[in-house]
């Protein structure tokens, strides 16, 4: 066996899964200062969770409390008070469900609509225009093996590696 063969398909190292794990800490760490800056661009008493539960009304469109809960991976409690923030900021209301009268259906304000676009909007044209200075394939790469990561290592169904 030769020597680029032999690294070709050596599997990594406790080395290289430590230099990229770093990258990752030093990615969700800036992402939490961007979603804190985010939420006070919306307002200025508005929280970073209350930033991602507002977002994803805005985007998804009206859900139910238990719908955001489960789709941010966020505790019921936390998205209650969130709500009720939310509610008392003017950038959501509460609408009984007409199919269950004991649930409540959140939408956002339009000035939450309008405040959380601009800010995404930013953020977007930021991502977009630090990845057009990157060769295609490398763009290319770096989504298949983001995807490849987020289905396997953050799968909760994925059986341990040394199982």
């Amino acid at each position: 066996m030769t020597a680029p063969a032999a690294s070709a398909t050596r599997t990594a190292g406790d080395d290289e899964i430590a230099a990229v794990e770093e990258q990752l800490r030093s990615l969700f760490v800036r992402v939490r200062a961007v979603w804190k800056e985010a939420a006070a661009a919306v307002h200025p008493e508005l929280q970073p969770v209350g930033y991602k539960i507002l977002s994803a009304v805005v985007r998804r469109g009206p859900m139910h409390a238990g719908a955001i809960a489960e789709t941010l991976e966020i505790d019921k409690s936390v998205v209650s008070r969130q709500l009720k923030q939310l509610e008392g900021l003017g950038l959501a209301t509460s609408l009984p469900d007409p199919n269950d009268g004991r649930v409540r259906i959140i939408e956002p304000t339009p000035v939450a609509i309008e405040r959380v676009g601009r800010r995404s909007s930013r953020m977007q044209q930021q991502l977009y225009a630090q990845l057009r200075t990157w060769p295609a394939a490398d763009v290319g790469e770096l989504a298949r093996l983001l995807a490849r990561l987020s289905s396997g290592v953050l799968d909760e169904d994925a059986p341990p590696a040394d199982a």
